[in-house]
């Protein structure tokens, strides 16, 4: 009753959704009311600096919760989870304040390195604060999941085949497909059922609530020759709704899922605010025997008479085994580190880039805008009594397209032609003439004329997106507390530029986001000092295919916008040329290329550094997840794909758990403690 009191009236009356003043201080207030979360009365340490257990699970994200819930169905096995991070709060469950929580304590933001334009392959994040990309994480009971927007959404089976193909046998789609269903508790409509759980632990639905503009994305879609489609089945090409992870209308987080109905288990135990600097290896056998971590400014040692299991991340497993004596050797040594066992870590980043910039104003109060949002205390009340209304938007992403561009010239070339494009331009009441988006040329020098292609017969290949459209809600433009543009990193030198006059004006976004990056970055060590964050070499569009795939993109997004759908809201691009890039004719190639180097945002997506595959090819870890050379290791999170899938990452990763679970009882089997 307490927290429904303190939502509505620190809410109810706020200017925009939530200012980040008022959103800090409410999540400060709240750290200190009691939770309901997991066994808070068993203390772990108890006086103890020395503990043995099982298994020792550390990081408790995604991949942990899973791996905490399927571990200790063994009654005999102890398993103990280490996490940097608390629990979550009512402020987290809000679907869309998720682009806000980048100022509370549940995230760590880490700042890429700068590559300014004149570096060899080009610059990024050119018009973040001091040309440097956010790089954002959770850090909460339940890891990134307690902060991200919530999709649901698996990849392709090309992405699977890939893994095992690359040399990890048992990664196939058809084997992990299992793994997806038994998590899933599917809530969706419009569904292929062969290919989702109903008995899982993890809610996927859509959302309860859409604005119009949703609808008129998928008609777009539909104009442009392209099916409605359930994207986490067979079918891989064409829009959808968001499938997400809710709860009547609230965020459904690994914690929630997978550790909240288990918090009984006597045999489960969880230290919090609990910082691993070390994974102990015993340099004679080879083996982990445990951590090290600090918590409350004190040192403990926990020891595993089973297995040390790495689940701390794509940043920050690569970063323990570094700081543990294992990784490039040279790196390791110029350090002062001691080398255990030579092997890639921290190399293969990958990630999916995005532009977040790509601005649309509509002439309807159809879109979200901080203010009318969250000056009207329905809007919560709405939530709070029925889990509807716009606060339960995931992120402000209402739908999703996935687009493989060189089909995309295929296809659009007959549908196109079906339509009568009208051309003019608008005149607004205010100071600005806006073009309409229609009338915007593209070029099309990309869209090449196929007359004999059958396109109901596409390859493998057509089948395969590069790229993903994401409908926003809401944009820049409507972003008056400033919270989504902190998330970005974006200097409010760039913000006044480009919006100063459209404040607060109804507009959407079509955020492209690169599916398939042909560019590595590379995690390293800024020093031996556990508490230094490490560099993240990011090193978007260092291949040149990755730019003119996301100007591809880009220039599909303003197709979508340009279709007869959306001409009901009397759809326009932003007109404003992007500072740093007036140099180049505004809407050309080059003008584009040039806002994706300047505006190059991130989904939080990253993926790669412990890859798995053998020595041979630059493994970390092998097809069982245990990292190579050492004994009684293993690592089970995103840093193990050795190829970034084509979607959503949050999805693959507990698939990865799953499987890992059922490896881990496997190899113990019969094993009591």
């Amino acid at each position: 009753m307490l927290e429904s009191y303190l939502i509505i009236l620190f809410l109810g009356n706020a200017a925009g959704i939530l200012s980040p003043a008022i959103l800090e201080t409410i999540q400060h207030f709240l750290a200190g009311l009691p939770s309901s979360d997991l066994a808070q009365g068993k203390d772990v340490l108890s006086g103890q600096y020395h503990l043995s257990f099982d298994f020792l699970v550390v990081g408790v994200g995604s991949a942990g919760s899973v791996l905490a819930n399927r571990l200790t169905e063994n009654p005999e096995w102890r398993v103990l989870l280490l996490e940097r991070g608390k629990d979550e709060t009512f402020v987290t469950d809000i679907p869309l304040l998720a682009p806000v929580l980048h100022i509370t304590d549940y995230v760590r933001v880490y700042k890429g390195e700068p590559r300014p334009r004149d570096a060899p392959g080009g610059g990024y994040c050119l018009s973040m604060i001091d040309g440097r990309c956010n790089v954002i994480t959770g850090r909460a009971v339940g890891g990134t999941s307690v902060v991200n927007f919530m999709i649901y959404s698996r990849g392709t089976s090309y992405d699977y085949d890939g893994w095992e193909a690359l040399g990890n046998p048992g990664w196939s789609y058809e084997s992990v497909l299992p793994y997806f269903i038994r998590s899933e508790r599917c809530r969706l409509i419009d569904k292929d059922v062969r290919y989702h759980g109903y008995d899982g632990e993890l809610d996927v639905t859509t959302p309860p609530y859409a604005t119009p503009l949703r609808d008129r994305f998928l008609k777009a879609g539909q104009e442009l020759g392209y099916d409605l489609i359930d994207y986490n089945s067979d079918k891989y090409i064409g829009f959808s709704t968001v499938q997400a992870n809710l709860r009547y209308g609230h965020r459904v987080s690994a914690s929630k899922a997978f550790l909240r109905p288990i918090r009984d288990r006597t045999n489960l135990y969880l230290s919090k605010l609990s910082t691993v600097t070390k994974i102990v290896i015993n340099p004679q056998t080879k083996s982990a025997t445990g951590v090290q971590f600090v918590k409350d400014h004190k040192m403990y040692f926990a020891s595993a008479t089973k297995e040390v299991i790495l689940c701390a991340g794509t940043f920050n497993s690569p970063q323990l085994l570094m700081l543990s004596g294992i990784g490039p050797k040279d790196h390791l040594s110029s350090l002062g580190i001691p080398v255990i066992e030579d092997l890639p870590v921290g190399f293969n980043l990958q990630d999916h880039v995005s532009m977040s910039a790509l601005t649309f104003l509509v002439n309807e109060s159809v879109s979200v805008v901080e203010p009318r949002v969250g000056s009207n205390p329905v809007n919560f009340l709405k939530y709070l009594k029925e889990g509807t209304g716009p606060l339960t938007i995931p992120g402000g992403a209402e739908a999703l397209a996935f687009i493989n561009a060189n089909s995309y010239m295929k296809k659009t070339q007959a549908e196109k032609s079906k339509y009568n494009y009208n051309q003019h331009v608008n005149i607004y009441k205010n100071k600005h003439v806006f073009p309409n988006v229609t009338s915007i040329t593209v070029n099309r020098d990309f869209f090449k004329t196929y007359p004999h292609v059958n396109t109901s017969k596409l390859t493998a290949k057509d089948h395969y997106p590069d790229i993903e459209l994401v409908l926003g809600a809401s944009s820049l433009a409507g972003d008056i507390s400033g919270s989504y543009r902190g998330l970005l990193g974006l200097t409010e030198d760039f913000y006044k530029e480009v919006y100063s006059g459209y404040e607060g004006h109804d507009s959407f976004m079509i955020v492209p986001v690169l599916l398939r990056p042909k560019s590595r970055g590379r995690i390293t060590l800024r020093s031996a000092n556990p508490w230094d964050p490490p560099i993240v070499d990011i090193n978007y569009y260092d291949h040149e295919d990755d730019l003119n795939t996301m100007v591809q993109a880009i220039k599909i997004a303003i197709e979508v916008a340009s279709t007869r759908a959306f001409k009901r809201f009397n759809t326009t691009l932003l007109p404003v040329p992007f500072p740093g890039c007036k140099h180049v004719a505004f809407k050309s190639d080059a003008y584009w290329a040039c806002v994706a180097r300047h505006v190059s945002t991130n989904l939080g997506h990253f993926a790669g550094t412990c890859r798995m595959g053998t020595r041979d090819n630059s493994g970390v870890v092998d097809h069982r997840l245990r990292v190579h050379g050492i004994g009684g290791l293993r690592i089970v999170d995103a840093s193990v794909m050795p190829t970034i899938v084509v979607g959503h990452t949050n999805a693959p990763v507990y698939m990865i758990a799953e499987k890992a679970s059922d490896m881990i009882k496997k190899d113990w089997k019969g094993s009591a403690s």
